[in-house]
């Protein structure tokens, strides 16, 4: 209301018009700070400010001593978990509840706080977090160790335990983290420790217990000291066998020592035999050395020592070079001297002299026997008897019975030995239907079992019939199993050889259905394809004869139906190749790049869907294509980099510039607002655009800036228009009085008095100077003038009463102002008469301006109650003004 009055020389802007904080050209609203403040509210803003500062003081003292009485609270808390959960949830003090809650470890309390702080201190709850977090670690690992701890209980009362088992425990609890299980633990695993040394104990003196077996068959010791080195070893083994950790022993092992020993105690016959030959002999030698060499007969001597028992092997050899030592020292018997010469013709039909190669036979044979070869014995003999008409010498005559009597008795002891050995082996082949074998096995075993029966049979002579029925049975029983898995196989194989024939019917009616077709489904046929290919690596086994012929078979008709799929994926890998360099050549910065690069990836996928391609070769059409788009990707997001550095410097430079108006706010003036605001905007429009994360921030902060000036600028005007319209008051207030003194009858007045208080009142801006000062001039004139001139000047101010009266009615009706009950019926009436006037001449009244400003130019008298009203419409003024 009343703009007209605070509008300087120069102003633009239209009456009544609101200026707005963002525009240079109109800067700030209206200020709230009054023109001028009386002393009495300067005290009681004083007085306020005392008060608010007093009560600031009062609420940090109070503030200091809670946080003290909370300090103190907690210092009690040591060891009181509860108490120290109560403190921090009742706490105000972020650094005492901090505190306090190095005093809660329990799972119950860290939980409780957790729960009623999370919302409202992070480091406390972050806190209690990471402290429940390590309990439910410490929990994992405690769970984690007990289940080693019963998989170690439970291998210590496993019978079959195993080092492997060990291992794998030992390989668990590495990764425990729990130290009071640790003892439990380690007792545990020394009871586990000592348990497998004694099964390594065990298992090592079944070795050595095996070695010693062995060395008894080929020792020199009596039969009576092998037999009871036997008896020993066979109760320490009984003993192994009987202690806690026999399940241990391999089952190998103690089978090997029960074979080696069943073996060594069949031999102690033969050896009790042999070191009894051999003792035979030795005193026969002795008796031959004690004998004077004349009286000893060579050919005697070769045919007693040929009829005595055969000596062991270990000692044949000593034996017989003693014997051949004794021959050489017997001196050839003399021929008689009385005997004629005769030499007697051979006759025809008498037997030629040996030769050599008889002799050669004759020796081998004796070479076999003495190592045990009796099948070379045997072929030698058969050599020997095949060699006919050989003249044998009484000496050659009597080795070769020697050597067929010992081929005889040791093929008796090997027929003996060969039966106990097929016992045995029936036996054993009875045994492999109990024994978890796979069928493969069982079948090698079987025949295993059947080469070792014709070993024995050239070794040992023919089997007896039920030895060889009961073999058979068992054999025949123990391959069931496997011949039926066999029979089982076959039929599979004979099954997917039809099986292929079928996918190869199916391929060929499929290339022959697909040559027929108009249009062909690119992705069936390569389903198809797969799908055969598929089906036939699953086929299985087929017979070696047909194997070659059906993979042959299936690979022309899988050709000829895949032949259009070929060339079609041809054609296929050829689109996809222009589709990566069509990716390749998009420009990043295009804003259509994007658009283009899913409409190509769009257009690769329906491709991809069409025409499906081989595996390998999609997956590397779909890397270069990844690649390439991933390229324009990471070129736009370089740029986008780029874009944001900018951004981020037109945002400090935005910041600076807001920073600059922030400081110059509270320095700006009416003059120089309008100006630093302009120079402003277009530094802000030629910065360009800023991170959108702040754009809003940014703008905020300019336009606060901006506002903040010209709420500073429209400030300092509002309050220069108020001194003026407060001495624009003054003014006419002086005018008033000097007029109502030239009315007083008795009134008086020096002229200079009345204009130094004039000089004394600030001017006032425009036209209202000059029209008060006219006012003023006049009044002066007719108060310094003769009495007949006041009169009549009185004259007129008293009538120009009404027009005053007038006057302010019609400013109250522009202000909205009441005028009181006694002008009710005059401002309506003055209302209506306005309204008819703008009516007729169809012009608008004229403003309040020009009324304000009649006002001032018309020198009238007025009483109490108008000059009331007149500054009741400055008190409404001032109002508006604010």
């Amino acid at each position: 209301m009343f703009e007209f009055l605070f509008k300087r020389p120069g102003d633009k802007s239209s009456s009544g018009a609101k200026a707005k904080p963002a525009d240079p050209a109109a800067p700030g609203a209206n200020s709230a700070t009054p023109a001028k403040t009386s002393p009495a509210a300067r005290a009681g803003d004083s007085a306020r400010a005392v008060e608010s500062a007093n009560a600031v003081g009062a609420a940090k003292a109070a503030g200091a001593a809670a946080r003290e009485a909370q300090a103190q609270r907690m210092a009690g808390l040591r060891g009181d978990e509860s108490g120290a959960a109560d403190f921090i949830l009742q706490c105000d003090f972020s650094e005492l509840r901090l505190a306090a809650a190095e005093h809660i470890h329990s799972r119950e309390q860290l939980e409780r706080v957790y729960t009623g702080i999370r919302n409202t201190d992070r480091r406390v709850a972050k806190l209690m977090q990471s402290r429940l977090d390590a309990l439910r670690h410490h929990d994992a690992e405690l769970q984690r160790g007990q289940a080693c701890i019963d998989q170690a209980t439970q291998l210590v009362s496993d019978d079959k335990l195993t080092p492997n088992q060990v291992a794998d425990l030992d390989r668990k609890w590495s990764v425990v983290k729990a130290p009071e299980l640790a003892g439990v633990f380690d007792e545990l695993r020394a009871r586990l420790g000592q348990r497998l040394e004694r099964q390594v104990m065990l298992q090592r003196a079944m070795i050595d217990r095996l070695g010693q077996v062995r060395k008894l068959a080929a020792s020199a010791l009596s039969a009576a000291e092998i037999a009871a080195e036997l008896q020993q070893l066979a109760q320490a083994q009984q003993e192994a066998l009987a202690a806690p950790e026999h399940p241990s022993l391999p089952r190998s092992l103690t089978n090997e020592f029960a074979n080696e020993h069943a073996r060594v105690a069949a031999m102690l016959a033969d050896i009790e035999q042999g070191q009894a030959a051999a003792a035979r002999r030795e005193a026969v030698l002795a008796e031959w050395q004690a004998a004077p060499a004349g009286s000893l007969n060579a050919e005697q001597m070769h045919k007693t020592w040929r009829q005595l028992p055969a000596a062991p092997e270990a000692l044949a050899d000593t034996l017989r070079q003693r014997f051949e030592q004794l021959l050489t020292t017997i001196p050839a018997p003399a021929p008689a001297a009385d005997a004629p010469a005769r030499t007697e013709p051979r006759k025809k039909g008498q037997a030629q002299a040996p030769d050599p190669a008889f002799i050669s036979k004759l020796e081998a044979m004796e070479a076999a026997l003495q190592h045990g070869s009796l099948g070379a014995a045997a072929d030698m003999d058969k050599a020997l008897k095949d060699s006919r008409g050989v003249r044998l010498t009484p000496a050659l005559s009597e080795r070769l019975v020697h050597a067929r009597a010992e081929l005889k008795r040791l093929s008796d002891w090997a027929r003996w030995g060969g039966n106990v050995s097929r016992e045995e082996l029936i036996k054993a082949v009875e045994t492999l239907s109990t024994q978890a074998l796979s069928m493969s096995e069982l079948a090698k075993k079987v025949g295993s079992m059947r080469d070792r029966w014709k070993s024995l049979d050239t070794l040992s002579g023919a089997a007896p019939k039920t030895l060889w029925e009961r073999f058979d049975q068992a054999c025949t029983a123990a391959y069931a199993p496997a011949a039926a898995h066999f029979k089982h196989l076959a039929e599979e194989r004979h099954s997917n050889a039809a099986k292929a024939e079928a996918l190869i019917a199916e391929a060929a009616g499929e290339a022959e259905r697909i040559a027929g077709s108009a249009t062909v489904d690119w992705k069936q046929m390569a389903a198809t394809v797969q799908r055969l290919r598929l089906a036939w690596s699953h086929l299985g086994a087929i017979d070696r004869k047909d194997k070659k012929r059906l993979d042959q078979a299936f690979a022309d008709a899988l050709n000829v139906l895949q032949a259009p799929l070929e060339e079609q994926r041809k054609d296929e890998v050829s689109g996809r190749e222009e589709m990566i360099a069509q990716v390749t050549a998009l420009n990043p910065q295009d804003r259509h790049a994007l658009d283009t690069l899913k409409a190509l990836q769009e257009r690769w996928q329906e491709h991809a869907r069409a025409v499906p391609l081989e595996r390998k070769t999609e997956q590397a059409l779909w890397q270069r294509f990844r690649a390439a788009c991933d390229a324009v990707f990471a070129r736009r997001k370089e740029h986008a980099h780029a874009a944001d550095a900018e951004r981020r410097a037109h945002q400090e430079a935005k910041e600076a510039l807001c920073a600059r108006l922030e400081e110059a706010a509270a320095t700006a003036t009416a003059a120089t607002a309008a100006r630093l605001l302009r120079d402003a905007a277009a530094e802000w429009h030629a910065i360009g655009p800023v991170p959108r994360a702040s754009e809003a921030k940014v703008e905020k902060r300019y336009q606060a800036a901006v506002a903040a000036i010209g709420e500073h600028a429209e400030a300092a005007k509002r309050d220069a228009s108020r001194a003026q319209a407060s001495a624009l008051r003054d003014k006419l207030a002086l005018c008033q009085q000097m007029e109502a003194q030239l009315a007083a009858p008795a009134g008086s007045g020096s002229g200079s008095d009345w204009t130094a208080r004039w000089s004394a009142l600030p001017a006032v801006s425009g036209e209202y100077e000059r029209v008060l000062k006219t006012r003023f001039d006049a009044a002066l004139a007719a108060l310094e003038a003769q009495p007949e001139q006041r009169r009549e000047y009185a004259a007129r101010l008293e009538q120009n009463r009404p027009a005053l009266l007038e006057e302010v009615l019609r400013l109250e009706i522009a202000a909205g102002i009441d005028s009181g009950a006694e002008f009710a019926r005059d401002r309506l009436k003055l209302q209506v008469q306005s309204l008819q006037s703008s009516l007729k001449s169809g012009q608008k009244p004229d403003t309040a301006a020009t009324r304000f400003l009649e006002l001032c130019a018309l020198p009238a008298l007025a009483d109490e109650r108008t000059i009331s009203r007149i500054d009741h419409l400055f008190a409404r003024i001032a109002k508006d003004g604010k």
